[in-house]
């Protein structure tokens, strides 16, 4: 049995996920440095300038303390 591929583009729906009541752009707080910047979503929680930094990138704690070893 053969399938024309234009049938099974439209019997397959776009799929857009709704977005959670409290998942919109707004301004938040930095969970890094505290300052306010402009977030996508609640997914999106430290900014810009410390996602830049090295220690963000090598996922290095911000104190010896704040390691999560046990």
């Amino acid at each position: 049995m053969t399938t024309n591929k234009a049938e099974v583009e439209v019997a397959v729906p776009d799929i857009v996920p709704e977005r959670a009541v409290g998942d919109v752009p707004r301004e938040r707080h930095c969970l890094r440095c505290e300052t306010g910047f402009w977030s996508e979503g609640f997914g999106e929680r430290v900014c810009r300038r410390c996602k830049a930094t090295n220690a963000w990138r090598n996922a290095v704690p911000v104190s010896p303390g704040a390691s999560r070893h046990r």
